[in-house]
């Protein structure tokens, strides 16, 4: 098989398209023939070296969060999936990830892809909805009616954040740059706030959760604006400062953790058009390092970039 390697943590240089043997799977596992794999910004923190304590991982490290293919092949034991089969699924960033053209997985972690998502959707899919579906509904228990801020609503998890709690039938305002709102509006926000021309915090009070993709200044100016026992919900951030015996609120990280009841709630929504799959940009699997340095500059907003592995 193919895949993206790098050997050492460093600049986006540092990964490598090189051939490996492919791997076979065990009797209760699947492999899968990878179509498309997405590229997160923890990709690139791994491969920097910035998540050694949180994932360590050995060199050389394929990196990669998620992706979708077709099953290639079944253990003898394996009931829950045929060859031929579309699926999309998450890897373990401590083991293989999923820039590569084969991966080898088991029941927990690949889910049957939707006939109304092509690969490269179903790729970008898994990763941001189970985030966003985490810290909304498992962490701050976002409900029908109830006010919610996003920060960061044009990114591929709070994207799909906007989509999810308009589903759930809350009012939904999100941050983000000028031009993308009117992506995030397309989305179903409520109200769409550019962070480059307004301050969120002035006259907006209320909000029973603020989802914080930022941290920083941008946690810290988000307690006045929710109301008493609001919820501020956050996942990896810029460092802030707690404030939320001040202003009588609760702030709570939520906890990303690879499980098969989100991730088919999410894959479901998807399939019904409840949510739509975000893709910023298509690369070739020979372009990681290229949409690694799109990642840490900025650019690549409105979803996530992904990689086609069939052009390796």
């Amino acid at each position: 098989m193919k895949a993206i390697r790098f050997a050492r943590f460093g600049p986006p240089g540092e990964l490598k398209l090189e051939e490996l043997p492919t791997p076979a799977p065990g009797p209760r596992e699947v492999l899968v023939a990878i179509e498309a794999t997405s590229v997160t910004p923890g990709d690139a923190k791994l491969r920097a070296g910035l998540l050694q304590e949180m994932f360590p991982v050995a060199l050389p490290c394929i990196p990669g969060r998620d992706g979708a293919g077709r099953i290639a092949a079944a253990g003898r034991e394996v009931d829950y999936a045929r060859v031929g089969d579309p699926v999309c699924f998450v890897a373990e960033r401590t083991v293989q990830g999923s820039y590569a053209t084969h991966i080898v997985r088991d029941a927990h972690s690949v889910v049957r892809l939707p006939a109304r998502l092509s690969f490269a959707e179903g790729a970008a899919l898994l990763h941001a909805g189970t985030c966003a579906w985490i810290a909304l509904v498992d962490t701050a228990g976002l409900q029908r009616g109830q006010k919610l801020l996003v920060h960061g609503g044009s990114g591929a998890v709070g994207g799909m954040a906007v989509q999810i709690a308009r589903h759930l039938g809350a009012h939904v305002a999100a941050t983000c740059s000028a031009r993308n709102v009117d992506h995030v509006r397309s989305l179903g926000a409520d109200e769409v706030i550019s962070y480059d021309r307004e301050d969120f915090w002035e006259g907006r009070r209320g909000f029973d959760v603020v989802l914080d993709l930022a941290g920083g200044e941008t946690h810290e100016r988000s307690y006045p604006v929710l109301r008493k026992d609001g919820t501020l919900v956050w996942l990896i951030a810029k460092p802030f400062t707690d404030r939320s015996a001040q202003f009588g609120v609760r702030t709570v990280q939520a906890q990303i953790v690879d499980s098969p009841r989100v991730n088919a709630a999410v894959v479901e929504l998807a399939g019904t058009l409840a949510i739509r799959a975000l893709v910023s940009r298509v690369l070739p699997l020979a372009h990681a390092a290229e949409a690694h340095a799109m990642v840490e500059s900025g650019g690549a907003s409105r979803g996530r970039i992904v990689l086609d592995t069939r052009a390796a």
